[in-house]
């Protein structure tokens, strides 16, 4: 049982999301930082899907009414148990009664919590992702609030194994770190260029507005949020006036409304839009986007769809020889 004594700006719990209903008008919700969620669980020795807490910005102050073996990834929070600072990208085991605390947001805006077990809240139609909008999912269907206890589920036999080997090294200790967590090389560079191939309507707009697109930076504005960024930078438009119809849209869809002021769509995106659709965010550089808070600028770089699938595959490769190789450490707790 975890007791929460503040929420944070906004934490929410969040699988990978809501699939198979967007044709009913159900979004898919799910975690912004999807690279991230993956990888606290495998280190939790969750399964990947398994529904983890993400945590914006500002981060809560929790308690563990047991002790637990939990994981944090994403942006660098400051997080620390009882007043000392803990690593994030490997896996943790907590004292009962010791008290996690999230500081200043020092690097991306976007960190998940994995306990070992998952999170033991109800299915709404196959997923237990929080739909903030339409109240449903995650627990009671919102963010938390102060006050609130969340359950984990059973562990599984890879989590009791981690357990079993951190729970030897932790004496008198709060929580005890793992020597080892995901290699610098797999995490996404923040500062990276986010790679986006042509959308559907990239032929519409002016050819003046398909050179500032990738010349310029654009800054996210205040008025983003897991629905979608909006940028503020060189107006796009089209080359001439056209009747779009609505068509189905997808995380990372950048769409360009008459102001000229570019929205990329994330989690919470509807399901169908109808404004013109310049670029499409390369599933590979989705993790990046999602650390991106109001302020930050973003660049893009044209890829084609093959490089995209590449990239895409390239990194699905590298996370199965790093999924056996987790495994292959915490078997039998050596």
């Amino acid at each position: 049982m975890i007791n929460v004594l503040k929420p944070g700006l906004l934490s929410s719990i969040q699988d990978l999301g809501r699939t198979g209903y967007q044709k009913y008008g159900v979004i898919s919700s799910g975690s912004m930082d999807p690279f991230s969620h993956r990888m606290a669980n495998l280190l939790a020795g969750n399964d990947e899907n398994d529904p983890v807490l993400e945590i914006t910005m500002m981060g809560p102050v929790l308690t563990f009414e047991e002790d637990i073996l939990i994981s944090i990834c994403g942006g660098d929070l400051s997080p620390s148990i009882n007043g000392q600072p803990v690593r994030t990208w490997r896996s943790l085991f907590v004292k009962k009664g010791s008290e996690l605390k999230f500081g200043r947001c020092r690097k991306g805006c976007r960190a998940y919590l994995a306990a070992a077990g998952g999170f033991a809240v109800p299915e709404v139609m196959n997923s237990k992702s929080t739909y903030l909008r339409a109240g449903i999912g995650g627990y009671k269907g919102r963010a938390l609030k102060s006050g609130d206890l969340l359950e984990t589920g059973k562990p599984s036999l890879q989590s009791l194994n981690i357990t079993e080997y951190l729970s030897k090294q932790i004496l008198n200790r709060p929580f005890v770190e793992n020597d080892w967590g995901i290699a610098s090389e797999l995490i996404p560079d923040t500062a990276a260029e986010i790679r986006i191939t042509r959308g559907r309507q990239f032929d519409l707009f002016s050819e003046e507005s398909q050179v500032q697109l990738f010349k310029h930076a654009f800054e996210v504005t205040s008025q983003s949020d897991r629905m979608g960024y909006r940028l503020n930078g060189p107006s796009l438009s089209l080359s001439e006036h056209a009747e779009q119809i609505s068509e189905a849209v997808n995380f990372g869809s950048i769409q360009v409304p008459p102001d000229g002021n570019p929205i990329v769509l994330l989690a919470d995106r509807q399901t169908t839009g109808g404004y013109p659709k310049i670029g499409q965010v390369a599933a590979v550089d989705l993790p990046l986007l999602a650390q991106a808070k109001p302020g930050d600028s973003l660049s893009f770089a044209e890829i084609s769809n093959e490089e995209a699938q590449q990239l895409l595959i390239n990194r699905e490769i590298k996370l199965k020889e790093l999924k056996q190789g987790i495994f292959l450490k915490t078997r039998g707790g050596n």
